[in-house]
């Protein structure tokens, strides 16, 4: 099986017929990589072979670690999921990665107030990981294009929706909305760490496609 398609940035191209979704964290080398290719995996099992060609993930650091590899512990924890670890080269966000991301998921707060700085009419697309979340869970799948008719036009109509909910349905508290940097801890707190990840990510990607985990 192919997993959806990520990393190409040679030159900025829109495509009416992709999705790009793009990660961020401060180094590139835990989290955001984490995020990435978990979310790569959930796509691929949820899509299958071909139907996800549409989307696209990626993930950059706003101190990215441009061309190292990711952290060990956090290879060990996709390992844990199941999730593809190999050729994964860290970067430095640049501005063509928010340029052509329609969906930036970031791990704090302050990283989402950083994209949103840099410009490209950002704001409206770009979310604390688990602010998505919380925002997608009230969303009525119902009200969404049906996926069957193409993933790229449902996740468009996704982001905007949950743009629209987002001054109503606020956090619980400011540290709801943050993924916590597990750079330097043993494994057990990577695995912590991953555990909060696919656990957030787990709605977006059901609210993405449409299609539910499977048991």
């Amino acid at each position: 099986m192919t997993a959806p398609e990520g990393r190409g940035i040679a030159g900025y191209e829109q495509h009416v017929g992709t999705f790009r979704i793009l990660h961020v964290s401060t180094g590139n080398v835990c989290r955001s990589p984490i995020t990435e290719r978990l979310t790569r995996h959930a796509l691929g099992q949820r899509l299958g072979d071909g139907l996800g060609r549409g989307l696209i993930v990626e993930s950059a650091g706003t101190w990215g670690h441009e061309g190292a590899p990711m952290e060990t512990n956090a290879e060990l924890v996709l390992a844990d999921f199941g999730a593809d670890h190999s050729g994964f080269v860290g970067r430095e966000l640049l501005d063509e990665h928010v340029i052509r991301a329609d969906l930036v998921l970031t791990a704090t707060r302050d990283h989402r107030a950083q994209v949103i700085s840099m410009g490209h009419s950002a704001g409206l697309r770009t979310f604390t990981l688990k602010e998505f979340t919380r925002l997608v869970r009230a969303i009525d799948p119902a009200t969404l294009p049906d996926p069957r008719d193409g993933v790229v036009e449902r996740a468009r109509a996704l982001v905007r929706a949950a743009a629209a909910l987002r001054g109503w349905l606020l956090a619980p508290s400011a540290e709801a909305d943050e993924v916590n940097d597990p750079y330097g801890a043993p494994i057990t707190v990577f695995r912590s760490i991953g555990d909060e990840i696919q656990e957030a990510l787990d709605p977006v990607v059901t609210a993405l496609t449409g299609v539910p985990t499977r048991g």
